[in-house]
């Protein structure tokens, strides 16, 4: 039988749980598993790897892709209620590129077994249309990430990360260092910390060993373009 406390969390994040029948949603919320990662944990590692569909409870993941060189670029980052499908991606044919994920920070995770989230989308309309948007979603952020490297300068690049960073902490203070940031934007941190000192000359942030804290946010907004 369902737990109160399981059957009220997958309704409230998986949309199709509704369209499920009593025995697929026993089936789903028994699959599920908590799992904790210690920061610096590798979580997938490429696409021979299937760990399952991925909620994160708390702390953080990097998704990132990795060269033969060893150079990796952050692709996005999942935070507290959001769902990881790219480490399920034995589970979506459409999924064909490798992606590593990280845990950034202490993390808690609730695990999905791969082979019932497959059986699932098999059986059921619903699941499988979930789990082709939720990919197709972060296909969107994939090609955000390569936009951006590709063809912005790093100036817009690095005020559209203050500037989304401040939208989740709702702050006014970015704690990160300047080796992730430049992890994050896919840049080198002496590229980071000079640009970081111009945006300091020209008054929009204020450079503290405490992380960086954007005094102009007008004008940040005006150099990330929006």
């Amino acid at each position: 039988m369902l737990t109160e406390e399981c059957e009220a969390l997958l309704a409230r994040q998986f949309p199709f749980w509704d369209e499920l029948t009593p025995g697929e949603q026993k089936r789903f919320c028994e699959s599920m598993a908590p799992v904790h990662y210690d920061r610096g944990t590798s979580i997938h590692s490429g696409s021979e790897e299937c760990v399952g569909l991925l909620r994160v409870k708390t702390g953080q993941l990097r998704v990132y892709l990795l060269s033969e060189e060893g150079r990796d670029v952050t692709l996005y980052r999942l935070f507290p209620g959001d769902i990881c499908i790219l480490s399920a991606s034995c589970v979506l044919e459409a999924i064909t590129f490798d992606v590593f994920i990280d845990a950034e920070e202490a993390t808690d995770l609730l695990v999905m077994n791969s082979a019932v989230f497959h059986a699932l989308a098999d059986e059921n309309v619903y699941v499988r249309c979930f789990g082709y948007e939720l990919a197709t979603k972060r296909f969107s952020e994939v090609m955000w990430a390569m936009q951006q490297i590709l063809f912005m300068g790093v100036d817009r690049r690095l005020a559209i990360f203050l500037t989304e960073e401040l939208q989740k902490s709702g702050g006014d203070t970015v704690r990160l260092t300047h080796e992730q940031i430049a992890r994050y934007m896919g840049s080198a941190r002496e590229v980071v910390s000079r640009m970081l000192k111009y945006f300091e000359s020209e008054g929009v942030v204020r450079l503290s060993r405490g992380g960086i804290t954007v005094t102009d946010a007008a004008k940040l907004r005006v150099l990330a373009g929006k």
